[in-house]
């Protein structure tokens, strides 16, 4: 019983991992660029609904489905205004302009008087409720991480697999070329990738609020989300998903069966065995280049 509430454990988790790492594969496949600032995004989400349950008063459906919304909308006006003029240069200055985004998402929100510097507790109603099946205990928390988790995979699915906007984002992700001359906006979706990467990660923040708290440094677990993506396979959605429930089981039954200091690197043995056994991921695509 003890190994399956670490499974439980493991799996909500992983879930928060693999959302952050979707929106790493989301902004791959459109732009072929590597975000390190979707951990402050998710950081960012995470503040915004803290913002509008407690300053502004809003309830708790309203503030998660307006937080998603605003996040989505910044992350479009992000890659309008920063990403954007920089497309077309070495891939070098791209990642460390996302590392310097994050970093200045942090220090900004630090900034802000007797809110940055604090640890918060997001209100949510489902706070500290647990239910027991026997001998095993379900927190409230970890299920709706799973469940939200699960019914987000759906929807995005539903809107890559039947939408027109998400078989034209797939066409784009494949050749940006080709899709440009068949007449799709490919600059229009490369924002539109940004912002639901950033509308993923406020959903990433809202669930993991309850469990660790909200404090400007919560996007540090980005860090673990990227080893998710890169076990998954970068250019795979449900890879991202895998990896992270990957990411997350490890790391829960490394920190209760092994000695102290395995959890916090069971993320990167993991990273650097799949890359020894598979260099392309669990999904990953095998691409190859005549010269």
């Amino acid at each position: 019983m003890q190994f399956v509430q670490l499974l439980i454990s493991g799996i909500s988790q992983g879930c928060i991992y693999g959302l952050i790492a979707l929106g790493f594969v989301l902004i791959y496949k459109a732009t072929e660029t590597v975000s390190f600032a979707q951990g402050e995004l998710m950081m960012l989400g995470a503040f915004c609904g803290l913002a509008l349950m407690t300053v502004l008063g809003f309830p708790f459906w309203v503030a998660v489905l307006a937080s998603i919304l605003a996040m989505g909308c910044f992350g479009v006006v992000l890659e309008r205004a920063v990403i954007r003029p920089i497309l077309g240069q070495p891939a070098f200055s791209i990642v460390m302009l996302t590392i310097g985004i994050g970093y200045v998402l942090r220090g900004l929100v630090t900034m802000i008087p007797n809110i940055g510097t604090e640890t918060h507790t997001l209100p949510v109603p489902y706070k500290d409720l647990s239910f027991r099946l026997g001998a095993l205990v379900l927190n409230a928390e970890q299920l709706v991480v799973i469940g939200a988790t699960g019914v987000l995979c759906v929807l995005l699915f539903a809107m890559f697999r039947y939408s027109k906007l998400g078989v034209a984002m797939q066409a784009s992700s494949q050749n940006q070329l080709a899709a440009y001359y068949m007449g799709i906006p490919v600059q229009r979706l490369n924002g539109l990738a940004w912002g639901l990467a950033a509308a993923v990660a406020a959903v990433a923040g809202l669930l993991l609020a309850p469990i660790t708290f909200v404090h400007a440094n919560m996007g540090l677990i980005g860090l673990k989300a990227f080893p998710a993506a890169v076990v998954g396979g970068f250019g795979s959605l449900p890879g991202a998903i895998v990896g992270g429930l990957v990411i997350g089981i490890v790391e829960s039954l490394s920190g209760f069966y092994l000695p102290d200091g395995f959890k916090d690197t069971a993320a990167y043995i993991v990273v650097l065995v799949m890359l020894m056994v598979k260099p392309n991921g669990l999904f990953g695509e095998k691409l190859r280049k005549k010269v």
